[in-house]
């Protein structure tokens, strides 16, 4: 097929082109290449800024695509324009967006089915704040796929979007479990929130990457969504018992306040997967209609690992902060 990914070389979409070239498609790749680029040399580089009026629609002159896959659209205005820009020119157009789309709407219950999107919003968080960004993004969210469901009602543009959790990956540029690595790594305790201490139910970027190939080769899902997350819903003490297992560490876990934690600048940091931004997808409507199948935790979380193993990652900067956290530990009560 001749596939477009737009994103591409940073993390899922590294991945991804990688894997749709080793299957034979024909790839080719926009994005504003700034990011390192390690992608195979017969991939098709097209370059311009999304957020820059008619840069796109510049680089797709001409062109059409079976599928389009984009991994880098936040807003409204942009979605209506790749709407416009591919209508007629693209058999499939798979769209990453966010479980946040669940978590800025008032009332709904973890774990989150499709079903829940509808309903009244929650008001927004005080400007310029980590909350307000925080649901900025989950209400974008919503207005690109509103958008894109309005195209496909008006005129059947044949959208899919695929609604994810935090995902866990190879080459994740956010550093998240790498940042527990390395404080399991100095066998000191892993500072983390008391409240809200939501249970994870992430994903393996690897099975992100199965979903899209499979909605590739059958075409299912066209006008849907679908949330795509592991079977397993895990505290973060059992998460990190499993790495800790795979590492032959044991995991010391302390709980502090979280207002001393964020006061002191050590979060998300110092426990990425504690944030109050972090959703809990239900599944089954994936597995019921598309025949997902996803990676035990244990099984991806050895391969992750192994990654780092082989390719070990700069050091984050947050880690120059590891001994001021320790610091902080032997001034403070944790919580029970």
């Amino acid at each position: 097929m001749n596939i477009l990914v737009i994103g591409g070389t940073r993390n899922l979409g590294h991945l991804l082109v990688h894997q749709l070239i080793a299957l034979g498609h024909r790839v080719s790749v926009f994005n504003r290449g700034l990011t390192r680029d390690e992608l195979p040399d017969q991939v098709e580089r097209l370059r311009g800024d999304r957020t820059k009026k008619h840069q796109l629609a510049r680089a797709l002159d001409g062109k059409s695509f079976d599928v389009v896959i984009d991994n880098a659209l936040y807003k409204q205005e942009e979605a209506e324009e790749i709407a416009a820009l591919l209508k007629g020119r693209v058999g499939h157009y798979l769209f990453l967006s966010s479980g946040q789309v669940y978590l800025v709407r008032e009332g709904a219950a973890r774990p989150f089915t499709e079903d829940q999107y509808e309903g009244r919003l929650m008001p927004a968080p005080k400007p310029n704040t980590y909350g307000y960004e925080e649901w900025l993004y989950g209400v974008d969210k919503r207005r690109v796929e509103d958008a894109l469901h309005k195209a496909w009602e008006t005129n059947k543009f044949p959208y899919t979007s695929l609604r994810l959790p935090m995902v866990n990956s190879e080459r994740d540029h956010f550093n998240r479990l790498y940042n527990y690595v390395l404080r399991l790594n100095d066998g000191d305790p892993i500072l983390a929130p008391s409240t809200p201490n939501f249970p994870l139910r992430h994903i393996y970027g690897g099975d992100v990457i199965r979903a899209l190939l499979l909605l590739i080769e059958t075409g299912k899902g066209k006008g849907q969504v679908y949330n795509i997350s592991q079977d397993e819903t895990l505290t973060l003490e059992e998460f990190l018992g499993i790495v800790g297992d795979l590492m032959g560490v044991q995991p010391q876990v302390v709980r502090l306040k979280r207002d001393l934690l964020e006061a002191n600048g050590f979060l998300p940091d110092c426990s990425p997967f504690s944030e109050r931004w972090m959703s809990e997808l239900d599944n089954t409507r994936s597995k019921t209609e598309l025949g997902m199948t996803y990676t035990p935790v244990r099984e991806y979380l050895e391969r992750i690992l192994r990654y780092f193993e082989e390719n070990p990652p700069p050091t984050p900067r947050s880690y120059l902060r590891r001994r001021s956290e320790l610091l902080l530990l032997e001034h403070s009560k944790p919580m029970a």
